[in-house]
């Protein structure tokens, strides 16, 4: 099968280097890729958020399969288009993929179903905001209600922090129009777990529990970011918590949404908060988490290929996925000055000699001359196994020694902080 990957970044070199696993691949391309991705599909110049040239692309070239994988383009109705062009695939389609495109809708979803949550308000105008924010007092939560690339969250321990923050959104345009309305909600405490889960409109199947790290410095200390790193399993997250989220919330949400008119058809991530009163979402996405996908994927024990046919055949109930009896981690190498300022075009060095006892997914990364080089914020992903968490964490670390490049920055705690 010809199998096109839309997308450039460490989420994508994950699903390519998985997909190119697969015995029933015979052509895989990935647009516009990476540095990275280039070792293992071929690059194809086109915007991962050009619908018209992507599906023009694929049909074109006769491509069988295509699995849109960031959020741009889903909630931008490329599944939808390559579905009208005759091509099977894989992603929700523009009206499912609104649970990610939309907080404030995610969150109405959530309330009229009773599915647990964090108790919110909707605010298009800031003067309002502004009077719940102090009405309420800190600490607070502010989101985007629009896609902001993972960084539209603040959670603000003072009035003054949230202010500013529903302020920089809504008046300043921080994040165009994706601030221009904003969701306020309690500040919920507990442990956080990334909970991925396969669907295909009707069943559900959840993956390897995972935890990201949001936050750009030791300690969860610093703005949020894409994710600095990430572990699975997630120690926290129990069979019993399990059991409870399966029956209170994942199976629950695809009822919502098909009762919706929605049917979700993809990944849905669940992110989860474990509060004293049980577990709640966070905030759902219509897509692999990045860099969550990084070591999920490195657990799968079954071909990613065909668990992707099965959600967009409905026949997810039909096939027994499996998982490796290990745990992995992912440490994100980024350029200094992320999430803010950073420069690019640095060389890197150690690539090889990483790659002798981990996978490194490349996220933001350019071939020039024949060298690879800096190109984004999040830079590597470097993702290693063990038999145990502790190990999985050690190695990861360790294969990260040799990896230089000018002004590289990473945190030293990811999966030993005690409280995520």
């Amino acid at each position: 099968m010809k199998v096109l990957v839309a997308g450039g970044g460490g989420r994508e070199h994950a699903i390519c280097w998985k997909l190119a696993q697969s015995p029933k691949v015979t052509e895989l391309y990935c647009a516009p890729g990476n540095g990275g991705i280039a070792q293992v599909a071929k690059c194809v110049p086109i915007t991962a958020t050009d619908v018209d040239a992507m599906t023009a692309w694929a049909k074109e070239n006769a491509v069988d399969f295509v699995m849109v994988a960031p959020d741009d383009p889903l909630a931008l109705g490329m599944v939808d288009a390559m579905e009208a062009a005759g091509i099977r695939a894989f992603g929700p389609r523009k009206n499912a993929a609104v649970i990610e495109a939309s907080k404030a809708f995610s969150k109405e979803l959530m309330k009229k179903y009773h599915i647990p949550t964090a108790r919110y308000e909707t605010f298009t105008e800031l003067s309002a905001a502004v009077s719940y924010i102090q009405a309420q007092g800190a600490p607070i939560v502010v989101k985007a209600d629009g896609l902001a690339l993972g960084k539209g969250v603040v959670v603000a321990q003072t009035v003054e922090e949230a202010v500013e923050a529903a302020r920089e959104m809504m008046e300043d345009k921080k994040f165009g129009e994706s601030g221009s309305k904003v969701v306020i909600e309690e500040c919920m405490t507990g442990p956080e777990v990334t909970v991925l889960a396969f669907a295909d409109g009707e069943h559900l199947a959840p993956m390897t529990s995972s935890q990201d790290h949001k936050r750009a410095y030791d300690g969860n200390q610093g703005p949020n970011t894409g994710g600095m790193g990430a572990i699975s399993p997630s120690p926290n997250y129990t069979p019993e918590i399990a059991d409870r989220c399966v029956r209170e919330i994942f199976e629950p949400t695809m009822a919502a949404l098909k009762a919706e008119g929605r049917p979700f058809k993809g990944v849905i991530y669940f992110g989860l908060m474990l509060t004293p009163d049980g577990p709640k979402v966070v905030e759902y996405n219509a897509r692999f988490g990045d860099p969550e996908c990084q070591v999920v994927l490195s657990l799968l024990d079954t071909d990613l290929l065909d668990i992707l046919e099965a959600c967009v055949d409905g026949t997810l109930d039909k096939l027994e996925i499996h998982w490796k009896e290990q745990a992995a981690c992912c440490l994100v190498l980024a350029s200094g000055g992320y999430p803010l300022s950073y420069k690019k075009g640095y060389p890197i060095s150690g690539l090889e000699e990483a790659g002798r006892t981990a996978v490194v997914f490349h996220a933001g990364t350019a071939e020039q001359d024949g060298q690879i080089v800096t190109a984004g914020g999040r830079v590597l992903g470097v993702t290693a196994l063990g038999g145990t968490l502790d190990e999985a964490i050690d190695n990861a670390y360790a294969a990260a020694k040799p990896i230089s490049f000018t002004g590289m920055h990473f945190r030293t705690d990811i999966g030993r902080t005690t409280f995520f």
